[in-house]
């Protein structure tokens, strides 16, 4: 597994994840199809050209989602026991169809369990880029991470 050990991911340690992804409109079409959500700025090219955007708008959860998983076989494939939680999400800049999306990550806090001493909490701090330089996504995830030794 190419994930990182709670031991292994010191605070301040950043990552540049490799490859990043162009996104599909069937990605965006399925995505937001299978969540059930009715938004036309998703959905409908007409209605979408109307809006400030003019044109389709990537659903901002697929985004989220593209951000953390674009970070994972770096961080913690195999590695991790669950995410706890995503905190100060934001999305400074739309993504639209055919925008490529990259993504860095650092470690921004990290302590032992206090009660189970096989695994630690990790915080990385995710941000995510476009083609053009400008930030589409950041979160912070906790994680549960495995230890190598408890």
């Amino acid at each position: 597994m190419s994930g990182k050990y709670f031991e292994e991911l010191e605070v301040g340690l950043t990552f540049e994840h490799e490859p990043g992804r162009t996104v599909t409109e069937t990605d965006n079409l399925l995505f937001t199809a299978l969540t059930q959500n009715p938004q036309p700025l998703h959905l409908d090219a007409e209605f979408a050209r109307q809006s400030i955007h003019g044109r389709i708008l990537v659903n901002s959860i697929f985004t989220l989602g593209l951000v953390v998983g674009l970070s994972v076989a770096d961080t913690t494939l195999g590695t991790t026991l669950g995410n706890l939680g995503f905190d100060r999400t934001t999305f400074p800049h739309p993504v639209f169809i055919g925008d490529t999306v990259r993504v860095a990550s650092k470690v921004t806090d990290r302590r032992a369990s206090r009660t189970k001493p096989d695994r630690g909490i990790v915080t990385f701090e995710h941000t995510g880029t476009n083609q053009r330089g400008e930030i589409v996504c950041t979160c912070s995830r906790g994680a549960m991470m495995m230890r190598k030794q408890p």
